[in-house]
């Protein structure tokens, strides 16, 4: 890839810097309802999964399987689905969806303090003590879903997309359509805008990408499949998302327009219907804070299923021997069957080890079927293996 200078090496310790010390992701930005039926949950499956923001956990539950481990290595994702949890068990409906759907409550203070600290472990706890303030509803970002560092980008989107009325209006019209036809139309209107220069230079920034969880050598897969890099690549995910699909259930883009989801469009776990399943689960979800390679040399087992997301074109990159070792250790603790699903930023993954080619079997049919309804669409591809 070139050699190591020290504008890379910057860019490596700014990334390093926001994703050991801030809330990356404050809502899981991956299509549960395609997982679902990739993954086909059974009762009896233990699934390992990276935690992100916690949704697609919540979601994969509502499959009943026996177990659900949420492992990542930065304690403020696992934090946040830990006050979910709490959540469900500690309030109402009511309260729970003017939390997690409306991204703020008037009474926060009183409600964390009264209600849900006392119902979290003690990592959790320290870090909602100094952050409960998210979700008070307070200053120029009042949701929830514009704090992270994710939520900063989609805030700032948001702002220069209402001082652009044209564009604005645009986009309201487009995820407000009766029919895919009229939202095509507005599409097709408001693609030119959204790419021009002015809007190219901010988002092929590092430090924009880095805000949303794009490493630099993610950004370079997209310079050197994209023309335009980063700017490409969205604009092809915007194609995907916006001009071949109906975006009226489109839960992840509109809550970073509107800063919140409703009823009507919201993920599963903020649905009335599944409110009572919650609140009494039948699958046990735990949260770890490590790395998928220490946590199943910690809880060594035969796992039904690895969701993966996208973690490992970083570690292709910077970590190599590291890559290899969390792939022996996950063939080690699957079983004949064991699904893994994962994503890239690439069009087409290529740093898998000869050994995992050699026991792994890639289903590209029944994905690339399945992926056509990804409501999400920022990924390059989307990868379902299982192990013979």
């Amino acid at each position: 890839m070139g050699k190591y200078t020290s504008t890379d090496q910057f860019k490596d310790w700014l990334f390093s810097k926001i994703h050991g010390s801030q809330l990356v992701y404050n809502t899981c930005w991956e299509d549960p309802r395609c997982d679902r039926e990739l993954l086909d949950i059974q009762r009896d499956s233990k699934i390992v999964m990276i935690t992100s923001a916690g949704c697609n956990a919540l979601d994969y539950s509502l499959d009943k399987p026996e177990a659900i481990h949420c492992v990542d290595m930065n304690p403020r994702q696992n934090a946040l689905l830990e006050l979910k949890l709490a959540a469900f068990r500690q309030l109402d409906f009511e309260d729970f969806f003017q939390l997690f759907g409306r991204g703020f409550h008037p009474n926060m203070e009183d409600l964390y303090y009264l209600r849900l600290r006392s119902s979290l472990p003690a990592t959790a706890r320290a870090y909602w003590d100094k952050k409960w303030i998210y979700f008070n509803g307070k200053g120029i970002r009042r949701s929830f879903y514009y704090r992270g560092t994710s939520g900063s980008i989609a805030w700032m989107s948001r702002q220069f997309l209402k001082s652009k009325r044209r564009i604005y209006r645009g986009v309201q019209a487009m995820l407000n359509a009766d029919s895919l036809q009229e939202q095509m139309g507005w599409y097709w209107q408001v693609e030119p805008m959204l790419m021009r220069s002015g809007i190219r230079r901010v988002v092929n920034q590092h430090l924009t990408m880095s805000l949303i969880g794009v490493p630099r050598d993610q950004q370079l897969l997209f310079r050197h499949e994209y023309e335009s890099g980063a700017l490409g690549y969205l604009r092809d995910c915007l194609r995907k998302v916006f001009a071949d699909q109906p975006a009226a259930d489109n839960y992840f883009w509109k809550v970073y327009l509107n800063g919140c989801y409703t009823q009507d469009c919201c993920p599963e776990y903020l649905k009335a219907r599944n409110f009572d399943w919650f609140k009494k689960p039948e699958t046990e979800i735990r949260t770890h804070t490590k790395t998928i390679t220490q946590f199943l040399k910690s809880n060594p087992g035969e796992y039904s299923h690895f969701v993966l997301l996208d973690h490992q074109d970083w570690m292709a990159f910077n970590a190599p021997r590291e890559l290899e070792e969390e792939w022996r250790y996950i063939l080690q603790n699957s079983r004949p069957g064991t699904k893994i699903l994962m994503r890239s930023a690439a069009s087409e993954i290529r740093f898998f080890p000869d050994f995992v080619l050699e026991r792994v079997h890639f289903e590209k049919e029944k994905v690339e079927e399945v992926q056509k309804n990804d409501r999400v669409g920022t990924y390059a591809s989307t990868y379902l293996g299982v192990v013979r």
